[in-house]
């Protein structure tokens, strides 16, 4: 019989080894093809977190045009890809084609999988930086991201989504932009909510509704960053079937500390710039005293769940008392009418929307609601 282990999935010690970059890595995961298997990839994924890395998670089943787009919109250094599907032949130099298809034929592409030996060699000559076999270190793993965190400098591309993608990137980082077009969107919408109350579900329901009327979306999505590395995991494009919603939505993923956010108005004018009527900015999970984001957008809407809390916990000051907009999710939940009764008394005429944002029930009525249709 097997023993249990109390090992830790990664045995790396949590340490900033990037603080001496020119910027944080952002690293693109993903896996391509039909693999449903993902705790290789989680553990490289908490292994570059827990380095200082700002790691991006598309997710799984992930076409190469897919995995080009949200490097292309998230300005990774790199994609790390994940097969192990025994595809990798035809797969990959399609995703490599697909990064020049979308204004990006610089962006490095590493591999990690079961690769044959005779496979390694054409792997390259399609245009994979490196290959990484089972039984690889996470340090040696790490030290393939450094290798390749390069400076921001302007791109050679003329695409206007990645330069968009790479002025976001100067921004946040505090450097001004050159000639980029600026221009607030017509309309901005804040989401936020408590951990866990479904918001990177609704904004994906959103932009698949949106998509479908025939409209363009943007999104910024906040993670926090770590106090003791300053790495990230930005796993909330995942709900995002870019599959389908392909290039009419732009969603780019952006890691702070606390409520930072400075450089949020130079991001937002730049999307606006670029030709993005509607922004939604997704908030990090917020509690009762995050509540700066109604500073900077049009309207807030505050999504809130069934089990909350009692009627004193929702009556507190704070991230209640900023809504524009309440937005109960997973109204399908036991006391679901109970907390919509409660919100009742302290909406003041406020719009309440209910919503099951995993069946899209609920979503057209938002969407119109926040944007005004």
């Amino acid at each position: 019989m097997p023993s249990p282990t109390t090992e830790p999935t990664t045995a790396l010690e949590k340490m900033d080894r990037c603080g001496d970059l020119s910027h944080r890595p952002r690293v693109l995961l993903g896996k391509m093809g039909l693999d449903g298997h993902d705790r290789g990839v989680k553990v490289i994924a908490r292994a570059l977190r827990d380095s200082g890395v700002h790691v991006i998670y598309s997710g799984l089943w992930q076409t190469p045009r897919s995995l080009a787009i949200s490097a292309r919109d998230e300005d990774a250094d790199c994609i790390a890809c994940s097969m192990m599907s025994n595809s990798h032949l035809v797969l990959v130099p399609r995703l490599i084609g697909e990064c020049g298809n979308v204004g990006r034929p610089d962006m490095i592409v590493n591999m990690g999988g079961i690769i044959p030996q005779e496979d390694i060699q054409p792997m390259l000559d399609a245009g994979i930086n490196e290959l990484f076999h089972t039984g690889t270190t996470l340090e040696s793993v790490v030290e393939s991201v450094r290798k390749v965190t390069e400076p921001y400098s302007e791109l050679e591309s003329d695409h206007p989504t990645a330069k968009l993608a790479r002025n976001i990137s100067f921004a946040h980082a505090g450097r001004a932009p050159g000639d980029a077009a600026r221009k607030r969107p017509g309309r901005v919408i804040g989401l936020t909510g408590s951990p866990g109350a479904g918001k990177s579900t609704l904004v994906a329901a959103m932009a698949t509704e949106a998509v479908k009327r025939g409209d363009k979306l943007a999104v910024i999505a906040f993670d926090p960053m770590s106090p003791i590395t300053s790495g990230a995991l930005l796993g909330d494009r995942l709900r995002v079937d870019f599959n389908n919603v392909d290039e009419n939505v732009f969603y780019r993923s952006l890691a702070i500390q606390g409520e930072d956010y400075s450089t949020l108005k130079d991001v937002v004018e730049l999307i606006g710039g670029a030709g993005f009527d509607k922004l939604i900015i997704e908030t990090v999970g917020a509690g009762q005293n995050e509540v700066r984001i109604r500073n900077h957008v049009d309207n807030t809407a505050v999504v809130v769940v069934p089990g909350m809390g009692d009627a004193v916990q929702i009556d507190k000051a704070g991230i209640l008392e900023i809504a524009d907009e309440f937005v109960v999710n997973k109204a399908d939940y036991a006391g679901e009418g109970e907390l919509v009764a409660r919100l009742q008394e302290i909406t003041a005429g406020r719009r309440i929307y209910e919503t099951i944002a995993t069946r899209s029930e609920g979503i057209v009525e938002l969407l119109d609601g926040l944007f005004g249709e």
